[in-house]
């Protein structure tokens, strides 16, 4: 496979070798239906890759292709040069793959802290005769897992709502929530769907700040998402679905002036988002 010059978090270039996250010409059929055709593209350590296109284009049926909820009817995919095709999602999750989703899943009666406790139990060792029994391995587990879900609420400003019903909060932190227990995976590529759905301006420019500094501890993002001046902002490359058929890729700049992409999805080319005006 060909190496690729990428340019580190910190402004240093680096010859990769291979790309985290590879999708291989991937199609994906319901019935007679098309959701993806023939889709290929690369996301490389580090980066923050954006997906975008219009409702239906097939950006969340590639996530379930990515997390083994769905499995490919042809095609190939690679996480470090490993093929998830075929693998059940908790394998999946358990190399590093972590997700959030379009419509806010949480569980009803459920504590913030809880909702985090959760996301971290693939790290556990104890199995369940250690539960049961309440070994000494088991209580450190659980003392280690609780500080490590503290330190995810503050790391994401959640702190002073630990204890509250997640439902409860407003719909700008329950996104955070999500993308709390999906830090709790210490996930090596994180996949967000559409985590500016909802928000006001305000949350968004807090939700922008959380996704850069992630990226800056080293977390390698894929980012679905319809507000263009936030993907535009976010990303480091772009890549664009129409009908299941990827149309476009490239840097935020190319991106915004494709006239496939302003035909397909962002409109006539005077309302195109300009990324230095968000």
């Amino acid at each position: 496979m060909e190496a690729s010059l990428r340019i580190r978090v910190d402004g240093t270039e680096k010859l990769e070798e291979r790309p985290l996250l590879e999708i291989i010409r991937v199609s994906k059929a319901f019935g007679g239906l098309m959701a993806l055709v023939d889709v290929s593209l690369r996301v490389w350590p580090g980066q923050i890759k954006g997906l975008i296109g219009p409702n239906g284009a097939g950006k969340t049926t590639l996530f379930n292709l990515i997390t083994g909820m769905l499995r490919p009817t042809s095609g190939e995919i690679r996480f470090d040069g490993r093929s998830l095709v075929g693998l059940p999602p908790y394998r999946i999750a358990a190399l590093g793959i972590a997700r959030t989703f379009q419509n806010v899943q949480l569980f009803p009666g459920m504590t913030v802290l809880e909702h985090v406790l959760i996301g971290g139990h693939r790290h556990g060792r104890s199995g369940l005769l250690g539960t049961i029994l309440r070994t000494p391995q088991m209580r450190q587990e659980e003392k280690a897992a609780r500080a490590r879900a503290w330190e995810i609420l503050e790391r994401v400003g959640l702190e002073e709502w630990a204890h509250r019903p997640a439902e409860s909060l407003p719909l700008g932190l329950q996104r955070i929530v999500e993308i709390a227990r999906a830090l709790a995976a210490t996930p090596r590529l994180l996949l967000l769907d559409e985590p500016g759905s909802g928000l006001n301006p305000m949350e968004k420019v807090q939700l922008a700040k959380l996704i850069r500094s992630l990226r800056q501890e080293g977390i390698t993002m894929l980012l679905v998402e319809h507000d263009m001046n936030l993907v535009m902002e976010l990303a480091d490359e772009i890549a664009v679905l129409d009908y299941g058929r990827l149309i476009a890729e490239g840097p935020p700049e190319a991106i915004r002036q494709n006239p496939q992409v302003i035909a397909a999805y962002l409109g006539e080319e005077d309302t195109v988002p300009d990324a230095a005006q968000g």
